[in-house]
């Protein structure tokens, strides 16, 4: 019997902007234009992969960037407080690893904390991994770990 294997797309929220030129609650600071354009444009991109839940940190910028996914799903949007920006990325990762097939949205400093954790696991993240803003990792977990990751650039802005 194969084992079962399922895909956690783990995203970097899409264009925000600069935080420095954001006066606000930086929870608060939203997508560009830009970053809506990606928003809607990751949702094609990702249009064939199966989702059973989307997750998202809580900040705007995160949930603004699930939110066409979401909708073409007709799934309602998570929160998540181990994918708000500054939480520890080991969690994060021990939390994916059981859920099955989702969609993650999250910070920077979150993804490459992830990142670091399946490389030092042994995971191949190719020669240099990226994560630029509105870019997917996707994941395929086989009994609770991660045995391949590729990197899916983000669409354009």
């Amino acid at each position: 019997m194969d084992a079962f294997v399922s895909r956690v797309l783990l995203i970097r929220h899409a264009e925000a902007g600069e935080r420095r030129e954001w006066r606000g609650d930086d929870r608060l600071r939203p997508l560009t234009r830009p970053g809506r354009t990606q928003a809607r444009r990751l949702a094609d991109a990702l249009a064939g992969h199966h989702l059973d839940a989307v997750l998202t940190s809580g900040y705007d910028r995160c949930v603004q960037t699930v939110q066409p996914i979401a909708a073409r799903r007709r799934l309602a949007p998570e929160p998540a407080p181990w994918l708000e920006e500054g939480a520890d990325a080991g969690a994060a990762l021990a939390a994916l690893l059981d859920l099955g097939d989702v969609l993650a949205c999250t910070h920077g400093d979150v993804v490459s904390g992830v990142l670091f954790e399946l490389s030092d696991r042994g995971v191949d993240l190719g020669s240099s991994p990226r994560m630029q803003k509105g870019s997917t990792w996707v994941l395929e977990v086989e009994e609770g770990r991660v045995v391949s990751a590729h990197y899916v650039p983000p669409p354009p802005g």
